[in-house]
């Protein structure tokens, strides 16, 4: 679901949310997978529908490391967010 940043300017991301972060101004994705977290994606080209919704390209793919082992990720998320709607690959 697309959010807006609050009144202080920060924008919290729960899973399957997206906004765009004015602060560090480009989009920032939270996929719905539970413990993924959100990541920004000011690399991709980014769609607004007339709806809300966004589509984005190329595919999203989200790693987060281990800090305690270089080169090991943690989780992952690699899909789609097409119209809104989130498709994992």
């Amino acid at each position: 679901m697309r959010v807006y940043s609050r009144e202080d300017g920060y924008l919290y991301l729960k899973p399957g949310d997206y906004g765009f972060d004015k602060k560090v101004g480009h989009w920032v994705v939270r996929p719905p997978t539970k413990g993924c977290h959100a990541g920004g994606i000011p690399n991709h080209i980014v769609i607004e529908h007339e709806d809300g919704t966004i589509t984005v390209s190329p595919s999203i793919l989200l790693q987060e490391p281990d800090p305690n082992n270089p080169g090991i990720f943690i989780s992952s998320w690699h899909g789609y967010l097409e119209k809104g709607i989130w498709r994992e690959v």
